[in-house]
């Protein structure tokens, strides 16, 4: 079993910036790529960014646009995602996940309970 937490959520202006965590417990995530997503309300959950398993190499959906960077911390058994110059359609819920396997395009199967994001313009 693994437990996935987020925290680093909150409410920040437009052009502000956020970094996001995600812990995790229960088993080592070191073999594992991970994700981060978000759901927007009235909207379906979607891509954010993916990291491989060991760092080395990250992935981000188009929106992103150069303003996030994800990240992780295999000491510290954690995933991060910095994001700066927010805008008011980034406000979603975040949720980080683990994949089945190594790779961000794995089904996942460890769900965080999500970290609300809210960006005013």
């Amino acid at each position: 079993q693994v437990q996935l937490a987020e925290s680093g959520g909150g409410l920040v202006q437009a052009g502000g910036s956020l970094k996001l965590s995600c812990v995790g417990s229960g088993r080592t995530l070191l073999p594992y790529a991970m994700g981060w997503f978000r759901q927007a309300p009235g909207k379906e959950r979607e891509f954010v960014a993916g990291i491989s398993y060991n760092g080395a190499s990250q992935y981000y959906a188009d929106f992103v646009e150069g303003r996030f960077t994800i990240s992780r911390d295999k000491d510290k058994n954690t995933a991060y995602l910095q994001m700066n110059n927010l805008k008011p359609e980034d406000t979603a819920v975040y949720y980080c996940a683990k994949p089945v396997n190594s790779y961000y395009t794995d089904p996942y199967d460890y769900w965080g309970q999500g970290t609300q994001v809210t960006v005013s313009s």
